[in-house]
């Protein structure tokens, strides 16, 4: 009844919007959860960019926190006084080599591109001769047309202004991050669910000391390639044996390619000096990558992450594609922790209870 004595009116029978079928209430709510996947992943691919950034600096923090435990075991203070000694080392020694061979570096560096265009340019006029590769105009066509059919999502990278500000970015995230890693890791596990977070949490830690083993493993190749490389392109007279030993070094972060463009490099300007020294300069790359593939990895391996040559060359290949030179140098990072969750995921499985009988 009304407030004013007249009866209501109510009408009987579901509204068009209102679902009663329990079937078809399960239907709408599947879908619901398969629209949400899609537009997470059309999320994604809009955001590849930034995600991107937030991931190096992980990574970069992986590499701080890394440093911090190692100095944790000679130096008992605390953490934010260890985090500043790895940053004013880290400064202090590029500080250093720049110092005493930034000119030289400079001036190889000049060099080198000059070179390196010197012999390509031989090297595709002889291809050119014989058939083998198109001519030098049509090589200039192929190139503007793949430079302009590169994709928006690489295309950020191709202006010194946007690698330096990507990599101011990523430093400050991982030095944010490293500075205190279990704030970082407390939101996360808050946002997962409260019976999920144990094994969420166990998952992290696994993928975190997979990370930092990763990096010190990298770390190492870096400086072995990078000096027996400079040493021994030094010895043999090679040219830019400086440059070449610096880029050896930076190139050995990313294995299979980084190797494949460092020999390239050395051997071109080997042959730029001469027949002996370019034979030297094969030499070099044949024994350096042979002492670092059979004696160095597998030594590292053991202790770090064991991650199998193809699976590493897949995964490079795919991010590049999909990311762009950013997603080739993380691509190892990545694969190795997908690869520590779904290990951590098959121990669950296998320890399971098995389902009464």
């Amino acid at each position: 009844m009304a407030a004013d004595g007249e009866r209501v009116h109510v009408v009987a029978g579901a509204s068009p919007h209102e679902v009663r079928d329990p079937a078809t209430r399960n239907e709408i709510r599947r879908a619901a959860v398969w629209l949400g996947m899609a537009s997470a992943i059309a999320l994604v691919v809009l955001l590849v960019q930034p995600l991107l950034i937030i991931f190096g600096g992980l990574v970069f923090a992986a590499l701080l926190d890394g440093g911090v435990r190692l100095l944790g075991r000679v130096l008992p203070i605390g953490r934010a006084w260890r985090l500043l000694i790895v940053c004013l080392l880290t400064i202090a020694f590029l500080a250093g080599t720049f110092y005493l061979a930034g000119v030289q570096i400079a001036a190889q560096a000049t060099q080198l591109r000059s070179t390196v265009e010197t012999q390509a340019m031989r090297v595709a006029g002889l291809l050119s001769e014989h058939g083998m590769m198109p001519a030098a105009s049509d090589l200039n066509g192929l190139a503007r047309q793949a430079v302009s059919s590169l994709g928006r999502v690489t295309s950020w990278v191709g202006s010194a202004f946007g690698a330096l500000t990507t990599m101011f970015m990523i430093l400050v995230i991982g030095l944010f991050v490293a500075m205190d890693p279990r704030l970082y890791d407390r939101g996360l596990q808050w946002m997962v669910p409260e019976a999920n977070r144990v094994e969420f949490a166990v998952t992290m830690q696994r993928m975190g000391r997979t990370l930092r083993r990763l990096l010190a493993g990298r770390l190492l190749g870096m400086a072995a390639e990078g000096v027996l490389t400079g040493i021994a392109l030094m010895l043999g007279g090679v040219p830019m044996a400086l440059i070449l030993g610096i880029l050896t070094g930076l190139l050995a972060f990313i294995p299979n390619i980084g190797a494949f463009v460092s020999g390239a490099l050395m051997i071109a300007v080997g042959f730029s000096a001469g027949y002996d020294t370019g034979l030297w300069a094969i030499g070099t790359y044949v024994i350096v990558q042979g002492f670092d593939g059979y004696v160095l990895i597998p030594m590292v391996a053991k202790r770090t992450v064991d991650l199998p040559p193809a699976l590493t060359l897949g995964a490079q290949i795919l991010a590049s594609a999909l990311f762009g030179i950013m997603g080739l140098a993380l691509a190892d990072p990545m694969t190795a922790l997908i690869k520590t969750a779904m290990e951590r995921r098959s121990e669950n499985v296998e320890n399971a209870p098995a389902p009464p009988a």
